[in-house]
């Protein structure tokens, strides 16, 4: 069946933060590129900062926003070789995830693992790529140690929590309500703390028997980065992925050099193919079967359709949800 001469995309409003439906020129794939039939998409606090003019794309990539996707192929560059027209993927993509087709590099699509749906699929790409080149590749954790994940409840933290157990680690997490953390606990953390209740140093402390953890992934930011110092314990490790609340902190050195610390961070939209390409392999052969046989899941809090997109950023902005919420396209 030929391909329509344009597809429907969500277009941020030149000078505001209005989300709109638009028409746009259907792309051609090129330079190992396939396009996707997009069945899902992946909504992620990128795409709220991008909207509010703070995240703007990386040279190159699409204006429109949305990082990840899954679908159909229906149209593919004559280089590539390890996929064809009907095979159904999730895709990493640097924007236009929002539309109703989609360009990906074909080294960053992967199969649909058996037994997810188009929705769960779209939850995996953005937040497995990060979440595995970060605690795995940067942090280093290790079968035992002890890792602290704020923001548990988020996709993110989800993902954090049911990887760092299926590879024995141990995870305390923090999150902003009694249900929440329930949630987290009931997902496979072995503690939660309520940051609105208690205070997490303290609790860290207790748990740890004032050990500290090993490694710390953090989406916060700001005055955490200081408390977060009191929670490592030797040789442990932070790496920073997200700034919610602030760029900026005092660092006190002393910590840094009496506990042999390791301060890292990193952002993954804008690294290059070939980097993202070696996390999708990692992922297919260490997770993918994870997925296939139930013993992790993404975790879907709710769906929207397209045109319903400004719903979805409203939810994502309250902070009300629990792990993934997803496009229907």
């Amino acid at each position: 069946m030929p391909l329509p001469d344009s597809l429907q995309a969500i277009e941020i409003e030149t000078g505001s933060e209005a989300l709109k439906l638009v028409e746009r020129v259907m792309p051609k794939p090129a330079d190992h590129q396939v396009l996707i039939k997009v069945a899902a998409a992946g909504i992620n606090r990128p795409d709220i900062m991008q909207r509010k003019g703070l995240y703007p794309a990386p040279p190159g990539a699409s204006d429109i926003p949305g990082l990840e996707i899954s679908g159909i192929v229906v149209a593919k560059d004559k280089a590539v070789t390890q996929l064809k027209e009907g095979d159904a993927v999730c895709a990493l993509v640097t924007g236009s995830g929002y539309a109703t087709y989609c360009l990906a590099s074909a080294e960053l699509c992967l199969p649909i693992p058996k037994g997810l749906s188009f929705v769960e699929a779209a939850a995996l790409p953005e937040t497995f790529f990060t979440v595995w080149s970060n605690l795995f590749d940067r942090a280093q954790l290790l079968p035992n140690e002890t890792l602290l994940v704020h923001g548990g409840s988020s996709g993110i933290g989800t993902t954090a929590i049911q990887l760092a157990k299926a590879f024995n680690s141990n995870v305390i997490i923090t999150a902003g309500s009694a249900d929440k953390c329930e949630f987290c606990l009931a997902l496979g953390a072995d503690a939660a703390i309520n940051y609105n209740t208690r205070d997490f140093v303290t609790e860290v402390k207790q748990l740890t028997h004032n050990k500290g953890v090993d490694v710390i992934l953090d989406i916060i930011g700001g005055d955490y980065f200081s408390r977060n110092l009191q929670c490592m314990g030797f040789d442990a490790r932070l790496v920073q992925i997200a700034i919610q609340k602030g760029a900026k902190t005092e660092l006190n050195l002393l910590p840094l050099m009496l506990k042999r610390l390791t301060l890292t961070g990193s952002t993954l939209r804008g690294r290059d193919d070939q980097f993202k390409a070696k996390i999708a392999q990692q992922l297919l052969h260490k997770v993918w079967p994870l997925l296939a046989s139930g013993q992790i899941r993404p975790i879907i809090h709710a769906t929207f359709a397209l045109q319903e997109v400004c719903q979805a950023h409203q939810l994502m902005e309250s902070s009300q949800h629990i792990g993934k919420i997803i496009l229907e396209v």
